[in-house]
């Protein structure tokens, strides 16, 4: 069962920008997890391939908005008693029943780290809110029963750079192929309910506006793509395979795309009309 859990943050001190990078947020995730299942934090740590957890970049409630957009650079540090909320998507069943004693049993006066700065974890959001569309949860065989066998558009919202794996090297390209294989793969290792590769030949873009946006990473800056992008299903297509891509779309909240999601890059959701 994937979720999509917001946990709402505040700093006792604050936190320096060079502390609110992917690579950091990805070690506080893992310092969460180390903290109820030590054996499990170190093998996500030692993990190199596909990791069942993707993350969001630091939120500032109070910041200015950019539309659909997110923040995925700090400029400044963030202030302690600043309003914090910070995306945690579980793809594997087992990964959130080993994480649950967390939140069932969560202390606000619980101090946590992010470099140097103190922080406590206020609440676990983990349902869907009217203000926070980032929350939700639903096993995978109920993301499938309730998806569309007929809607043949699918819009996609790139709220934080996503980059794609490309032979040798990385694109910032959205194409077809790059969005739904990584969807399809995510899907088919985590769900248990298997689509064929040949799914999404019936798709093409239909309408795009995209940007490029730089992340900075440790290892140099990463180009990635954000923005709006359209597909549309076009031919003659069996409902099945309708409601199979469907499916996908509904599932990218939680999986994201692309590369470094863990880090907090490819965070994508489906926009309805």
């Amino acid at each position: 069962m994937p979720h999509s859990l917001i946990l709402n943050l505040q700093p006792r001190s604050p936190i320096p920008s060079s502390y609110l990078t992917g690579k950091h947020l990805h070690a506080l995730f893992l310092t969460l997890v180390s903290s109820v299942d030590r054996s499990l934090g170190d093998h996500l740590h030692e993990q190199k391939t596909e990791k069942a957890f993707a993350l969001s970049p630091l939120q500032v409630i109070d910041r200015s908005t950019r539309g659909q957009q997110l923040q995925w650079q700090h400029p400044q540090s963030v202030a302690a008693g600043t309003a914090c909320w910070w995306r945690v998507a579980l793809l594997d069943d087992a990964l959130f029943g080993h994480l649950t004693p967390l939140w069932l049993n969560l202390n606000p006066q619980q101090s946590w780290h992010l470099g140097p700065a103190d922080l406590i974890i206020t609440s676990v959001l983990g349902t869907p809110q009217s203000t926070q569309p980032w929350a939700n949860f639903s096993a995978y065989d109920q993301l499938y029963a309730q998806a569309d066998d007929q809607t043949r558009q699918i819009t996609f919202t790139f709220a934080t750079p996503a980059t794609f794996r490309q032979g040798k090297y990385d694109s910032a390209l959205p194409t077809r192929d790059c969005v739904f294989h990584s969807l399809l793969s995510r899907w088919n290792r985590y769900s248990g309910i298997s689509f064929p590769e040949t799914l999404i030949d019936c798709l093409f873009p239909s309408y795009f506006d995209i940007q490029t946006e730089l992340v900075n990473h440790p290892e140099g800056k990463w180009a990635g793509c954000v923005g709006t992008i359209e597909f549309r299903i076009l031919g003659n297509v069996k409902a099945e395979t309708i409601k199979q891509i469907n499916t996908l779309a509904d599932f990218a909240l939680y999986s994201g795309v692309g590369r470094k999601t863990p880090m907090g890059m490819g965070m994508v959701r489906r926009i309805r009309g």
